[in-house]
Parts: C-alpha cells; structure tokens; sequence
C-alpha cells in the first residue's frame, strides 16, 4: 500500500511538471516565433513564416539599429516612466490612505468612491484619446514630455489606489496608534511608518506602471510628432511606411525593445508575486 500510495504521488508530481513545462511552452512560443522571424528576409516571412530560414541573418538588427536612435528612444522613455511613476504613486497613496482610513459620514460615500475608481478601470484608454488631444491642444502642450506624463497619471491612478486601499485596510492600525501617542503627525506617520511597510505593494505598482509606459502606442502617437520626443513604441512603428511594412524589421527592433522588459521583469518578479499577495492575504 505505502508503495502504491508513493507511484501515484510520483505520477502525480511527473503529471504536475509536464503541465507546467507544457504551459511555459506555450506561452514561450509566440516570443520564439519571433527570434526565429527576425533572422527571415520579408519575402520568407510573408510566404513561409514557419519555416526555418534559408540562412540566419543579423541584417535586420543592423537595420533596426541603424535606423533606430535606441539611446534617445531609451532616454525619453526613461523620463517620462520616472516622473509618471514619482507622481502617480505620490498622489494614489495619499488618495488611498484617506479612502481606507478617513471617517465618513455615510458607508455609502466610501463605497461610492470605490465604485468610482472602478468604473475607471473599466473604461479603455482609446475612449479618451481624443478628449485628451483636445485639451493637451487647449493647454499647448503637444510634443512636450508633460503631453504623455498627465494622461498616464489619469489612467493610472484607479489601478493603483485600489491596490494601495486594499493593502492598508488590512495595515495593523495599532502601530498608527502606537506612532501617533509617541508623538508622529501625519505627514512623519505617513512617511515612516506606514510607507516603508508597504515597499512591496509599492515595488508591484511601479513595476507594472513602468511596463505600461514601456510599452504604451496610442497616446505617444496621437500626442507626439517630434523625432526629439520619440519614445520606444514610436521608434518600431517607423519600419511602416504608407505603402509597405518592414516586417523584418519591426520584428528585430521588437525583440530589442523586449529584451529589457524580460531581465527588468525578471529581476522583479518575486516583488510582483509578494506585492499582489500581500494586500489578498491581509485584506
């Protein structure tokens, strides 16, 4: 029986890693199609995309390279996710902390902010492009960096203070009370107490908010036509033209644009895991 009971817990367990390499396999594929579409000429991408290529290639990342200024692409990238980030998270902590710890004088304005925020989820950033233009227009801010930083700070800020709030409601309140008898005002329990407990749910937040600016086309397109303000996702789309797509390209300068998304994503994964936990856990 106990050798019986030991074969099915090793069938189990093979079972269990055989479903997990073939998930990871899956998920794996379209990034492998990728790294083996990007050594193809156009010609072999568009009439045999899954086959191997004639011979492997680095010509498309020369050309992404060469057309592509990658350094000021990074750069004002780089600026715009920092300022973002520094802002956005300024503004959706204080939000958040009143939300889980003000008194009200109704349940029902709490719940109604809430309900708020998440309706805010649920609208698509593409219903308010072109509100957006017509005020950066109003303001004349076209083709400045504040053009793309004010929109993703709106768009964010419902994700990031529901994660904040549910997190916090969940914040043992003794050691607020314990801070504030010793003496902390608001501004000192806020800063050195409560945030520094919360470092993960912060590492989660700036992680997907820097991923979200990474990678964001529809804003940086609509609001920015200057070469001296082109961001990661509006360097790729110079390999379509009006009439013909660089599909080597674009693919190769893809790959190039992922490769730090992989490692960053990589690096902070476990944070992302603990940060998305802790507040369900608590909560």
């Amino acid at each position: 029986m106990i050798i019986q009971a030991e074969e099915k817990k090793v069938k189990r367990k093979i079972g269990s890693y055989a479903l997990i390499y073939g998930i990871t396999f899956i998920v794996m594929l379209p990034f492998l199609w990728m790294i083996l579409l990007s050594f193809k000429t156009n010609s072999e991408i568009l009439n045999s995309p899954f086959a191997l290529p004639a011979s492997f290639s680095f010509e498309n990342y020369q050309k992404a390279i060469e057309t592509l200024d990658i350094l000021l692409m990074y750069k004002n990238t780089f600026i715009i996710a920092i300022v973002t980030i520094v802002v956005e998270i300024i503004i959706t902590f204080m939000s958040a902390f009143a939300l889980s710890r003000m008194i009200f004088r109704s349940e029902k304005l709490r719940g109604g902010l809430t309900y708020f925020l998440l309706l805010g989820l649920a609208i698509p950033p593409f219903i308010l492009l072109f509100p957006v233009y017509r005020i950066t227009i109003m303001f004349d801010l076209m083709n400045t960096h504040a053009s793309l930083i004010l929109p993703y700070i709106a768009t964010s800020i419902s994700f990031n203070t529901l994660l904040f709030t549910g997190f916090l409601k969940g914040f043992p309140k003794e050691l607020e009370e314990a801070a504030i008898i010793d003496g902390c005002n608001l501004f000192t329990l806020c800063k050195s107490v409560v945030f520094p407990i919360i470092k993960p749910v912060v590492a989660t937040i700036f992680i997907f908010n820097v991923l979200y600016v990474w990678n964001e086309f529809p804003f940086a397109v609509t609001l920015i036509s200057s070469d001296a303000l082109t961001t990661v996702p509006l360097g790729i789309s110079e390999f379509k033209g009006r009439w013909s797509i660089d599909y080597g390209g674009i693919i190769a300068a893809s790959i190039l644009v992922m490769i730090p998304q992989l490692i960053f994503y990589g690096f902070f994964q476990k944070y992302i895991i603990e940060g998305m936990t802790a507040g369900a856990v608590k909560g």
